[in-house]
């Protein structure tokens, strides 16, 4: 083979992992399989350190951190609770448009859908 041939080959295969490569990237990052979940500890010793926070002002910190953790949880909850509403609540105005054929294949697609989101949530 010539050192041509050789040459389109190599380009070819680094073209498809820097393609193939982006493609992950942007899939692991759009799902949400790359974000990180909130670390107490790490952004309590970055702000310790970067805004040189005293051991008062740290306790401080923490306090206002657990009462807010708390409270985002709260939120979380509602919001998930009334997204589940809503979701049912379409899930019910769909089935009243299908046949009892296909009311038993939309179940089957929503018993997946819910395996999916579960399996997917944090």
């Amino acid at each position: 083979m010539s050192r041509r041939a050789y040459l389109y080959f190599a380009l070819t295969f680094l073209l498809g992992v820097i393609v193939g490569g982006t493609c992950v990237y942007y899939y692991a990052w759009s799902t949400g399989h790359w974000h990180r979940p909130f670390n107490r500890r790490s952004f309590v010793s970055r702000l310790k350190a970067e805004l040189n926070l005293s051991d008062t002002q740290v306790s401080q910190l923490e306090q206002i951190i657990d009462g807010s953790t708390k409270k985002f949880e709260s939120a979380q909850q509602q919001a998930d609770s009334q997204l589940n509403a809503i979701r049912q609540e379409t899930r019910n105005r769909i089935r009243q448009i299908l046949s009892p054929q296909q009311t038993q294949e939309f179940d089957e697609l929503v018993r997946r859908w819910d395996e999916r989101r579960k399996r997917l949530a944090p």
